[in-house]
């Protein structure tokens, strides 16, 4: 069964970084794109960034330049390397795939900006 495990989250300052990790399992990894989304306190799940299966990216606006998202397929890992953060980026992150036309997501992970 597909499993999603995200890791990496805590609490960080302002201007701070973290990487978020995505550990995939029970479906062949490189054969699909991965997504990373954000759930900020009181608010719906959003998208964060895409990569494709060529590693091609795709971001949402308030995030680019700051927010790399990243795979390795030898290890079935998906990544989000998160830069000059604020409290905006305060959430619960998910990662996230569509396999076999159903959508599968982790448990997520807490990220908190504050001082």
């Amino acid at each position: 069964q597909v499993q999603l495990v995200e890791s990496g989250g805590g609490l960080i300052q302002p201007g701070g970084s973290l990487r978020l990790s995505c550990a995939a399992s029970g479906f062949t990894f490189s054969s699909y794109a991965m997504k990373w989304y954000r759930q900020p306190p009181g608010k719906e799940r959003a998208f964060v960034a895409r990569i494709s299966t060529t590693g091609t990216t795709s971001y949402t606006d308030s995030v680019k330049g700051r927010f790399t998202i990243s795979r390795d397929n030898a290890k079935n890992t998906v990544y989000l390397q998160m830069n000059t953060l604020n409290a905006e980026d305060t959430a619960v992150y998910y990662c996230n795939t569509i396999y076999r036309n159903s959508n599968y997501w982790g448990q997520g992970t807490q990220v908190t900006v504050s001082s």
